[in-house]
């Protein structure tokens, strides 16, 4: 399975923007080492952006692309609707909702079948959950310290969209997340923009 080799904290150093949320991440970032502080055209700063959201989702450019090809052929608003789209996957839920402290480790949770959708186990991190989609610890990877310690002492983000059973170990899906409440910085209008002119 392809993935994103850089090193997590150059890349986020060069893409301006700390993606993995990491409090290291960007310590080296006001040395002039990142794409912030270099002048680009517009194609450059469109094209920055859709690598920040990217990297942000851990996507390859290929799985990328069919994202931003469903989302223009949706009816609502492309920019959010590719986002709600990549927010909904499998893995970066599984992160949101703190069974994983990384987008990595979530993916890699995923992939050895650690989670259930619903009570059915799912190994696809592209997995797009849906509206009240519950997730939960395989029963045998419960007794895995380090996902029950992730769960019940996680220090990202509350968010509204997500419902939490810290002592039955669930999480559900409550409501599909508006673009402002999605956690990223990132002008899904540009990296729209520079889809459309390809």
């Amino acid at each position: 399975m392809a993935k994103m080799m850089e090193p997590r904290f150059k890349l986020s150093r060069r893409l301006g923007v700390n993606v993995y949320g990491h409090p290291k991440a960007m310590n080296r970032a006001g040395n002039g080492s990142y794409r912030g502080s270099k002048k680009l055209s517009n194609y450059g700063i469109q094209l920055l952006e859709k690598q920040k959201l990217r990297a942000y989702y851990g996507v390859m450019e290929k799985q990328f692309k069919l994202y931003v090809d469903k989302a223009m052929q949706s009816t609502g608003v492309t920019g959010e609707v590719l986002i709600q789209s990549l927010e909904c996957r499998l893995d970066n839920m599984v992160y949101r909702m703190g069974f994983a402290s990384s987008i990595r480790e979530a993916r890699q949770m995923v992939n050895h079948g650690h989670l259930l959708v619903n009570g059915q186990k799912v190994d696809i991190p592209s997995y797009g959950l849906k509206l009240g989609d519950e997730v939960s610890l395989r029963e045998k990877s419960q007794q895995v310290e380090k996902y029950i310690s992730n769960f019940t002492h996680f220090e990202g983000q509350t968010l509204s969209y997500i419902d939490k059973n810290i002592e039955m170990l669930t999480t559900k899906l409550v409501a599909i997340p508006s673009r402002e409440e999605i956690p990223i910085e990132v002008n899904d209008h540009l990296v729209v923009e520079y889809y459309s002119r390809r």
